[in-house]
């Protein structure tokens, strides 16, 4: 997927590709004005989706498509609301607020993903096609893991283990007892790793534990927040767009 970020403040850009490097999206470049976005279009392959600012240096984006036939999809971010109407009638996927929240970001690519189905070449070997054909109740899942404290290393059985979390570009699990350790496995790894019918991931940076849930309360934006037994170090809240399945999931 070639992707392109159109956005006059320097610092705004570096965000939001950071943001997507999280996503596992590569953005190929970054343009900062009208001029040198229509330039850049008139000598390269245009990209498959665009994160497009309306509000650029030198004028509105919007005259970019007076210049050029663009055909890529668009997710616009922006500090402005007033230009939804004229947005929307351009390929436009979604209409993202600045400051752009992370969810919020997932979910458009999610967007972006259904509509635009990616072509994959998939090779499968031996072990590969032994894993797809285990029945999911017969599947072994990770049991316990082991942690390094100083010198030492130190085994977590995961009935002991209250969440999962990243933070700061690391992967920690939050124990019973309330302390935490940082492990050598990202979050999308562990997801073919841990009890589904136990763990879920309520969004982009946490699992949690059934069986660590205190508390659940209505919280903004049509989303959920979750109190557990031990972790208190920042708000735990199920993302709008997996509030239906957590709710399955529950029951």
């Amino acid at each position: 997927m070639k992707v392109i970020i159109i956005e006059d403040e320097k610092p705004s850009a570096r965000r939001l590709q950071r943001m997507l490097d999280t996503l596992h999206i590569k953005v190929e470049t970054m343009l900062h004005s009208v001029e040198e976005s229509i330039a850049w279009f008139q000598s390269n392959t245009h990209p498959d989706l665009i994160f497009l600012d309306i509000q650029l240096s030198d004028g509105l984006s919007f005259e970019i498509f007076e210049s050029i036939d663009i055909k890529s999809a668009i997710i616009f971010t922006t500090a402005y609301d007033e230009y939804a109407l004229q947005a929307f009638k351009l390929n436009s996927i979604d209409y993202l607020l600045k400051p752009i929240d992370d969810d919020d970001l997932e979910t458009a690519v999610k967007k972006y993903k259904a509509r635009t189905p990616q072509k994959q070449a998939v090779t499968l070997d031996f072990n590969d096609i032994k894993k797809l054909l285990i029945n999911p109740i017969d599947r072994e899942y990770k049991k316990r893991f082991s942690v390094k404290v100083g010198q030492h290393l130190k085994l977590i059985n995961i009935d002991d283990i209250e969440c999962f979390y990243s933070e700061n570009k690391g992967t920690y699990l939050y124990t019973t007892e309330g302390r935490n350790y940082l492990l050598d496995i990202t979050l999308e790894q562990l997801e073919n790793e841990l009890e589904p019918q136990t763990f879920f991931r309520i969004n982009r940076k946490f699992f949690v534990n059934i069986n660590a849930i205190k508390d659940m309360l209505s919280y903004t934006n049509s989303r959920l927040q979750i109190k557990l037994n031990a972790y208190n170090e920042q708000d735990v809240i199920v993302a709008r767009e997996r509030v239906k399945d957590f709710k399955g999931w529950l029951e």
